[in-house]
């Protein structure tokens, strides 16, 4: 088989809306940071949205996954990545992601390790942003390689865990009643 090579450049190009939206949020920090804060601490803020901004953007860019002979070698864009040989990984499967009232949310693909660890394989997911109309095509090709690689007693389906229930909606909420919550104890007193 051949080997499989899913990249982030080609898969999160940056568009317009992206810098747009950059742009708006900068336009708005200089707007408002001038007037009730002043030149330096504006300046200050801008820097820090740009540092932040700039370098997750181009990680995001180099990020990729390489499935081959070899195992899989996953690469979130510093570095040369690590590779999980066919006998670490011991199960593969697609953790769906969705938010509040959306009728598509995240889909990646992601390893589970023998030590039951979890690793997403960068470049191979699909969201409303960055939607993927090949990701089945390309989870099935990975999956492939991994059932050709493994025995069938070597694949062990990990049990449900605390973080596979909760989703980013259930967190927010929880982080809402417990901000809540301090807040009417601090009003309280």
């Amino acid at each position: 088989m051949n080997e499989l090579i899913f990249r982030g450049k080609d898969k999160f190009r940056p568009s317009w809306s992206d810098f747009s939206l950059l742009a708006v949020i900068l336009a708005a920090q200089l707007v408002i940071g001038y007037k009730r804060l002043g030149l330096v601490p504006t300046l200050l803020i801008v820097a820090g949205t740009l540092v932040i901004a700039v370098p997750s953007r181009y990680a995001t860019m180099r990020c990729w996954s390489r499935v081959g002979a070899d195992g899989i070698t996953l690469c979130w864009g510093l570095g040369r990545g690590r590779t999980y040989s066919w006998q670490q990984i011991a199960w593969i499967d697609v953790r769906e992601t969705k938010g509040f009232g959306m009728s598509e949310g995240t889909r990646a693909a992601r390893i589970h390790t023998v030590d039951g660890r979890r690793r997403s394989l960068p470049a191979l997911q699909s969201s409303t942003f960055y939607p993927s109309a090949d990701f089945d095509t390309d989870f099935r090709r990975v999956v492939n390689w991994w059932e050709l690689s493994t025995e069938p007693g070597e694949r062990v389906r990990p049990g449900a865990q605390v973080r596979d229930r909760l989703t980013p909606v259930k967190v927010g909420l929880l982080a809402s009643v417990v901000l809540g919550a301090v807040i009417l104890v601090d009003v309280l007193r």
